[in-house]
């Protein structure tokens, strides 16, 4: 079942752009990984059985601790 996790954290610099991204195209089941600028800066992450909770611990961890899992939507 196809997964759509919203993740809201501040996007600093190109560097934490790149950490994000690497984190999150790791994670088990994710295909596809967007960001989004618009008001707040925020993480689409797309896939099938994905662990959200365990994706933003990981965010949080490694890049910011402000990171905030905001939705998880299953799309069938």
């Amino acid at each position: 079942m196809m997964q759509t996790i919203v993740i809201e954290l501040p996007l600093h610099c190109a560097k934490c752009k790149k950490k994000i991204l690497a984190i999150c195209t790791t994670a088990d089941g994710v295909t596809m990984v967007t960001l989004e600028r618009e008001g707040r800066d925020r993480v689409v992450i797309k896939g099938e059985d994905v662990d959200a909770a365990r994706v933003t611990e990981h965010l949080r961890e490694k890049v910011t601790r402000h990171a905030r899992l905001v939705s998880v939507t299953n799309d069938e």
